[in-house]
């Protein structure tokens, strides 16, 4: 009676992990679909662009639906062990182990983007510069792109303000640069190419390729911290099912 207490309140336990871990799970996959709005939605749009980029948004879709997966398998754990029920416990014990193994699979997605991003990146620069200085501009869809790109990561172009040399927006406000590219404390009438150069902005390659590296580190911990809980809780499961069978 009091191992079967014991192994209650650690399905309890591991469970509310799982919970907290599905939550985590589906924020970071709506991180990766919102932000593939912003500058991955312009990589992506570039002719050319290597399939790396396409696999992070679909990881974003897999990552928002493992993390809602995982906040109902919470419940039907625990669900399964107040009831004592065999069929509750087994079926969770097989979907937590076909999320783990979906998780893996999309962490090595990840890692893999991880490891050849400032590669991906710098290959595309020849054609995210093509698609500023011919639709920067006049096309609603890549300028609106850029500005929220440009805002949210307080950068300038892909590399630098000479990016948008010869856009339809340089040419036609008389070479100006959007405001970005200055700093608007020390130039707060226009963004031409003195203050533009003036103001030092960092391109959005830098920006993006630093944002990546130090995220790093805390997404490999949040999958540690989700894979204890997910095999700790597929142990206690098990047990508790045979403990549950020859009673």
């Amino acid at each position: 009676m009091c191992c079967s207490s014991f192994l209650k309140i650690m399905m309890f336990v591991f469970n509310g992990g799982i919970f907290l871990a599905g939550a985590a799970i589906l924020g970071v996959g709506v991180w990766v679909k919102v932000d593939s709005g912003s500058l991955l939605g312009i990589l992506d749009s570039v002719d050319g662009a290597p399939s790396e980029l396409s696999q992070l948004v679909y990881v974003g879709y897999l990552l928002i639906g493992v993390g809602a997966v995982l906040l109902i398998i919470g419940f039907l754990g625990c669900c399964g062990a107040v009831k004592e029920s065999r069929c509750m416990l087994l079926t969770f014990f097989s979907i937590v182990l076909i999320i783990f193994l979906v998780e893996v699979a999309g962490a090595v997605v990840l890692l893999v983007f991880q490891d050849l991003a400032g590669e991906i990146l710098s290959d595309l620069e020849d054609g995210v510069r093509k698609g500023i200085q011919e639709h920067y501009g006049d096309s609603e869809s890549l300028t609106s792109l850029w500005n929220t790109t440009m805002e949210q990561f307080k950068c300038c172009g892909y590399k630098n303000y000479t990016d948008f040399d010869g856009s339809p927006f340089n040419v036609g406000h008389e070479n100006l640069y959007p405001t970005m590219c200055c700093n608007v404390t020390t130039t707060p009438d226009v963004c031409n190419e003195n203050a533009a150069h003036n103001s030092m902005i960092d391109g959005c390659f830098s920006k993006l390729l630093q944002f990546i590296e130090d995220n790093a580190v805390i997404v490999a911990a949040v999958a540690l911290g989700i894979s204890f809980f997910e095999v700790a809780a597929m142990v206690v499961s098990m047990v508790l099912y045979n403990k549950i069978g020859s009673k």
